[in-house]
């Protein structure tokens, strides 16, 4: 019998900088050229703003996210959601500029193989000072029938293990980070990511710009903190399976063998006091 799998590429790229169309024309044809190439893909994630076509963090002067920011859902949501229906993919083209108001959000899209949009999230953490888009206020999972249930996180959420923590609360055996740094704390990211991988028995699959926008270093996290791959700083395409059944026998069996956290955090967490979050740990929802 076959088990819980989702064969995943990621589309370390750098996009047109500079050129919005150009880069959703690009990502257009470089999302058929995958459902050419890989048979069996299921899924295809893009790195964090790629769609608004940023140049290099040091060429950003003059640019606005107010005027780049798109309504969600929107006319842009519905050139995507045709893509995903053509290709029959799920697709995670990473976050846009959302208008909200008077402000703008980070946000991250996923749209199913329908062409529907199933979810938002609003980036919780801004990269602050430097990002100055509204922080969005609540965590958000999806879920493929038959596979399971996936989380999504933008960039510097990782340095924030709530947000992990919690996505895994709620379910979340792999969780779609979406990133875009160009900056000296990448090797800083991929140690985060693969510590939020260990403490909360997740895959990770963190998807960076390439360069000259990002520095790269995608990579891919199994529930053991291992990386699968990770990339280099050039345009690449990273392809995985993630393994869901083997998410589940590492949080039944231990990491390792050894280590079983969540039943450990659910025996003696509920006795444990928590006066920084008012309150005390629950059980997960099962």
């Amino acid at each position: 019998m076959a088990g819980r799998s989702l064969f995943v590429a990621a589309l370390q790229t750098a996009g047109v900088p500079g050129d919005p169309a150009a880069t959703l024309g690009q990502f257009e044809q470089r999302v058929h050229a995958l459902r050419a190439t890989f048979d069996g893909l299921q899924l295809v994630v893009a790195p964090e703003l790629h769609l608004m076509a940023l140049p290099p963090l040091l060429e950003e002067e003059g640019v606005s996210p107010a005027e780049l920011a798109v309504s969600v859902p929107g006319e842009l949501t519905d050139r995507l959601g045709a893509l995903a229906r053509e290709t029959g993919l799920w697709l995670v083209p990473g976050s846009v500029y959302e208008r909200d108001g008077d402000a703008v959000a980070n946000t991250a899209l996923v749209l199913s193989p329908d062409g529907e949009l199933v979810a938002s999230y609003r980036k919780c953490f801004p990269w602050q000072p430097y990002e100055t888009t509204r922080p969005g206020t609540e965590l958000v999972c999806f879920d493929i029938d038959g596979i399971g249930r996936f989380g999504l996180a933008i960039c510097h959420d990782g340095v924030f293990p709530e947000v992990f923590r919690q996505l895994a609360w709620h379910g979340a055996e792999a969780i779609f980070q979406v990133t875009l740094t160009g900056t000296s704390d990448r090797d800083a990211e991929v140690v985060v990511a693969r510590a939020n991988a260990i403490v909360n028995q997740v895959c990770v699959v963190n998807v960076n710009a390439a360069a000259p926008v990002g520095n790269g270093r995608s990579l891919v996290v199994d529930a053991e903190g291992a990386i699968r791959y990770q990339a280099g700083d050039a345009e690449e395409v990273v392809t995985a399976v993630l393994d869901l059944d083997a998410v589940a026998r590492v949080r039944e069996r231990g990491s390792f063998g050894l280590n079983r956290l969540w039943d450990e955090m659910d025996r003696v967490g509920p006795g444990l006091d928590l006066p920084m979050y008012g309150g005390r740990y629950r059980p997960r929802p099962r």
